[in-house]
């Protein structure tokens, strides 16, 4: 029963980090192969202009220069410039130009320097479309259209990187949010373990003070100091059991097949002789199908008992307490139920109960009900839950244990 993160939270982490990387790449991937879509869409249409100027060149019916115009030009949302054959820029206008921001107010000279620039770019991201003009069986470029990508392939080129900058922050900060729960919930986990630690040496220290009170009155008596002395042991042995348990923590436990009334009688027992010294007047009671057999660990599962007891004698502020230890046994389980008829549990914080740390008593143990749970259900693959529970009418604890 290991009580750190340990591997499990290590393993939480790297799935984090693989599910982040796998989110990105995709993303990457989906959106490059959309760019490459767009591009090619973008260059068809460029090819296509071209293709309408090498026909309206090589044509002497004008009226489809209409057609191209209206029709190949006017949906062009990318850059694009024309010019001769050896990448001189030509007349600036803007049928030659388009959706190119320039400053108009610049020399010639000056803005074909920057349109130089501007091609040189462009050529860089895409091969230039050369227009070419037949001469009987030959052909010559009449013209050259350079072009680039438009605002929307540019944006969308830069997404997945941007998209994978705001994963890897969330990474980052997910991580760090992780690491102080993690750090939290140990420093709970230690806090709640002193208390439990002081909470289990408790019942069996105070016991051993009364005992040793009644020594002192009869120690004259030989039968009664005999008696006290058969409990002080029972104590003392108690101390050792409390010691072992603890020990017993990161360990592997043994299961057996085992008769649960005699388990839980045992707790009974010890319970029935220390309830009285609590100052509390609380009658326990054992019910049910004792014969039934559970595989079990019998040191490990009276600590269970015993904090779901321990529970209930806190829970009850009045003065006609009752405890109920009940067995059931079906077919292939066994239940075993603890009831009390103390304060209950908000409807609230019922979900809260077995988190490590957690306690509505200032001299609560916060890890009693973790403990249990994690012996219950880590160490005998089995479950425990609040079946019920009403305010001033008490709560009922069940534990399923499986018979084979």
């Amino acid at each position: 029963m290991k009580l750190g993160g340990g591997p499990g939270s290590l393993n939480i982490k790297i799935m984090l980090f693989i599910c982040a990387l796998l989110i990105g790449l995709g993303t990457l991937v989906y959106t490059n192969n959309l760019v490459q879509e767009l591009q090619n869409k973008e260059r068809n249409t460029v090819q296509l202009y071209a293709k309408g100027l090498e026909y309206i060149a090589n044509s002497t019916d004008m009226n489809d220069i209409t057609f191209l115009f209206e029709n190949l030009i006017r949906p062009i949302d990318f850059p694009m410039l024309l010019t001769g054959p050896d990448n001189s820029i030509g007349e600036i206008n803007k049928s030659n130009i388009r959706n190119i921001v320039y400053d108009s107010t610049l020399s010639a000279v000056k803005l074909k320097a920057v349109f130089a620039i501007k091609v040189k770019e462009m050529d860089a991201i895409h091969k230039p479309i050369e227009v070419r003009y037949n001469v009987g069986q030959e052909s010559i470029i009449l013209t050259k259209i350079h072009y680039g990508d438009s605002e929307l392939i540019t944006k969308l080129r830069y997404y997945p990187y941007v998209q994978l900058l705001i994963a890897a922050v969330f990474l980052i900060i997910g991580y760090i949010a992780f690491s102080q729960i993690k750090r939290s919930e140990q420093s709970n986990i230690w806090v709640g373990m002193a208390k439990e630690t002081a909470h289990q040496f408790g019942t069996p220290l105070s016991s051993l003070m009364g005992w040793l009170e009644l020594l002192k009155i009869n120690y004259r008596d030989p039968d009664k100091v005999q008696d006290i002395a058969n409990e002080i042991e029972d104590d003392v042995e108690k101390l050792s059991k409390i010691t072992n348990r603890f020990s017993k923590i990161g360990s592997k436990a043994t299961l057996k097949e085992m008769v649960v009334g005699e388990v839980v009688k045992k707790v009974y027992d010890y319970f029935k002789r220390r309830i009285p010294q609590t100052g509390k007047n609380v009658e326990l009671l054992i019910e049910g199908d004792l014969t039934a057999h559970a595989m079990m660990n019998a040191e490990l599962f009276e600590w269970v008992l015993e904090n779901l007891i321990k529970n209930a004698l806190d829970a009850i502020d009045h003065t006609h307490g009752k405890i109920y230890m009940i067995v059931k046994e079906f077919p292939k389980r066994v239940e075993i139920e603890v009831a009390d008829n103390g304060k209950g549990i908000d409807l609230k914080h019922r979900k809260d109960v077995f988190r490590p740390g957690y306690s509505t008593k200032r001299r609560g143990w916060g890890l009693g009900l973790s403990l249990s749970k994690r012996i219950v259900e880590n160490y005998h693959k089995g479950k425990i839950n609040v079946k019920s529970s009403a305010s001033g009418e008490g709560t009922t604890f069940k534990i399923i244990l499986n018979k084979h």
